[in-house]
């Protein structure tokens, strides 16, 4: 009984992050959205910057979970790692695949984005899991972290400032435009907010859901544990300090540790975890078809017609969610869950 309320929690709050994150990536305008939507523009956090750490988190609970039932069915761990690289790659792949619509330019193509950091960070922290004991999993975590800050404070290169953490000037924008230059988030081309050296304390996010235990009271260590480091270690997702690793595990901890004692039945919510990377792949290749065909922005104009703009491009993400929603919803009613 314990077991499934477990599986039912997981699905709901991985419903929650995928629902929420389809809504922040899928306004009607980037210039007219809720401050609570939009991403911190550097330093500092904002509800928005909370989802994928949670869907990176929750990854890591429900890998102890399948694992476990994949050994009992007798799996070795031989068998359990082809299994964990082909699906990372098939993630990995899915990510680029969306990168590459609609113009399918593979000489500019941007490599890092969602989804790829999920198969890595997926592939290395099953890794770690199968290879290494509790006491193991803590020291990666730490290793990871200290490794990172490493780097960022020490690593020397041109044009470095005594502000090592600084959007201008930082160790993962330089690896970023040696590794990746020309294949990087458009919307900056110097640096990549999944970038190559972000990915290292990512790994640690999902350790940490791996590790976690006794949720209210990790969640509020953990928390406390991060806005203490805040205080020399900037909280920011796009460089995923070791502050925000620890913050945001803990939150997230907080929030799953809440949702199991919860007894609202959560439908919408479990039935949108059920499938999320389809609804996540779904809303990414909508929106970019609609952005191709002009669609979408007649879709906004329209919508403006009855609401603020703000209102407008609000209601147009929620449309969109509403959208992923029937699909997933077709596919329960049928009894079809996608796995990679």
């Amino acid at each position: 009984m314990a077991s499934a309320k477990r599986l039912f929690s997981l699905d709901v709050f991985r419903g929650i992050t995928i629902a929420l994150m389809i809504l922040v990536n899928s306004p009607g305008s980037w210039s007219h959205i809720y401050w609570p939507l939009e991403h911190a523009k550097w330093h500092g956090w904002t509800p928005t910057d909370m989802v994928f750490p949670f869907f990176l988190w929750i990854s890591g609970v429900a890998m102890t979970l399948s694992l476990a039932r994949r050994k009992a069915e007798g799996a070795n761990r031989g068998k359990l790692v082809i299994h964990t690289a082909r699906r990372a790659a098939t993630i990995f792949a899915l990510g680029l695949l969306l990168n590459l619509i609609p113009s399918f330019d593979f000489a500019h193509v941007r490599i890092p984005g969602v989804l790829q950091r999920i198969g890595v960070c997926y592939f290395f922290a099953t890794l770690i899991y199968l290879y290494t004991s509790r006491r193991g999993q803590i020291i990666a975590v730490s290793s990871l972290l200290v490794g990172y800050l490493a780097v960022m404070l020490f690593l020397p290169f041109p044009g470095a400032t005594p502000d090592r953490w600084s959007m201008e000037s930082n160790a993962a924008r330089f690896i970023d435009g040696i590794v990746l230059e020309g294949h990087m988030w458009r919307s900056t081309k110097v640096w990549d907010p999944e970038g190559l050296l972000s990915t290292v304390p990512a790994i640690a996010t999902v350790l940490l859901g791996v590790l976690a235990s006794r949720y209210l009271l990790t969640g509020t260590a953990l928390s406390l544990a991060g806005l203490a480091l805040g205080l020399i270690v900037p909280i920011n997702k796009a460089l995923w300090t070791p502050s925000f690793v620890l913050l945001m595990a803990g939150l997230a901890s907080v929030a799953y540790g809440l949702l199991e004692r919860s007894r609202v039945e959560w439908k919408f919510f479990e039935i949108y975890g059920t499938n999320s990377i389809v609804s996540f792949v779904l809303s990414g290749m909508v929106s970019r078809i609609l952005g191709m065909t002009g669609a979408g922005k007649q879709i906004y104009e329209w919508l403006c017609g009855f609401l603020s703009p703000i209102n407008a491009s609000l209601a147009q993400a929620l449309l969109m969610v509403a959208f992923c929603f029937s699909v997933v919803y077709l596919l329960y009613r049928k009894r079809i869950m996608v796995r990679l």
